[in-house]
């Protein structure tokens, strides 16, 4: 009887030194996951419904963004003036749409949805932008400060942005 009890006892005893021990492996291991990812300064994203979260850091003009991550992205099937032109009344709309771009998406989380192409030439990502369930390239479109430009394989919302541009194209000439 007297083995039983010291054999149940050591049994006891093991089972609560192993919890302990695996407890505080798992507190090490969760502790150096944050102490990393700190370190690192990385942004984690996350993919929900084919879309990946990311926090703008900078907006380089009226169609592309630079994210937290240092990475950038090219809003797909829509043009705005370039901010490199040297005419006068070029830069001024390129201006305004860089002003509306960041008014959009600037410190904001953003999700970004891929068509097909993941990257352009220059090796910025290529996505459809959206802030609160609204898409940022249609929302451009629709104020006038980019065009429709869609090249094939990426033409998903290409209806879509259509019908925008000729409805933004009515509205901004009848006021004008």
């Amino acid at each position: 009887m007297l083995k039983k009890v010291f054999g149940v006892t050591i049994f006891i005893i093991f089972i609560f030194a192993l919890g302990i021990f695996l407890e505080n492996k798992i507190r090490n291991n969760f502790s150096k996951i944050v102490v990393e990812n700190k370190k690192e300064a990385v942004e984690v994203t996350k993919i929900i419904n084919n879309r990946e979260s990311a926090i703008v850091k900078r907006v380089i003009d009226g169609d592309t963004i630079e994210l937290s991550d240092g990475r950038k992205a090219r809003y797909i099937g829509i043009n705005s003036p370039e901010m490199t032109d040297k005419r006068k009344d070029v830069l001024c709309f390129a201006n305004m749409a860089k002003e509306e771009n960041q008014r959009l998406v600037l410190g904001k989380t953003v999700e970004m949805e891929k068509d097909v192409s993941d990257k352009d030439k220059y090796d910025r990502l290529l996505r459809y932008v959206w802030i609160d369930n609204e898409m940022v390239n249609l929302t451009l479109i629709k104020g006038g400060y980019a065009k429709i430009a869609t090249y094939p394989p990426d033409v998903k919302y290409k209806d879509v942005f259509l019908e925008a541009s000729k409805l933004a194209e009515k509205l901004i000439c009848n006021k004008i």
